[in-house]
């Protein structure tokens, strides 16, 4: 593992401890110039294609599902490492399911079942754009939905 410091390559792993996900975190010295460092592995499984509303495909992107997640829960009390768990979540349900290719839909229900118990504000956000809520009415009626559970 290359030290972020010094670029060089030989370095000790200190400590090691894995997470509920299938991850490891290792503590390591670099050899070189003695600093610490802390990497985080995980493995890299194959996900689906995504299969939008008009019948394109995509592939499966973390970064733009956590962008539209970080917006929805944008000046709320929701911390990053509550965010980056929910997409962790959503990703391996859908390397889970083992097919090839997954509806948005199915993509869209995970945000909003994880949103649902993370921040009903955010919920809302989400649904406004993803259920294409059009007037105050349909907004009213998620509301009301939400606030019956």
């Amino acid at each position: 593992m290359r030290c972020p410091y010094c670029q060089d390559d030989n370095s000790r792993v200190l400590d090691t401890t894995h997470d509920s996900r299938g991850g490891v975190r290792r503590r390591r010295e670099c050899e070189h110039c003695k600093q610490r460092f802390s990497t985080y592995e995980r493995p890299i499984l194959a996900s689906p294609l995504i299969i939008k509303r008009a019948g394109t495909r995509e592939e499966f992107n973390r970064e733009k599902l956590l962008e539209g997640i970080r917006i929805s829960c944008a000046k709320r009390p929701v911390s990053a490492a509550d965010i980056n768990h929910l997409v962790s979540e959503i990703e391996t349900n859908l390397q889970k399911m083992g097919r090839e290719e997954v509806s948005s839909r199915v993509v869209g229900d995970m945000v909003m079942n994880g949103l649902k118990s993370l921040d009903q504000i955010a919920y809302i956000r989400y649904a406004i754009v993803y259920l294409q809520l059009s007037d105050l009415q349909s907004i009213r009626n998620e509301i009301d939905r939400l606030l019956e559970v």
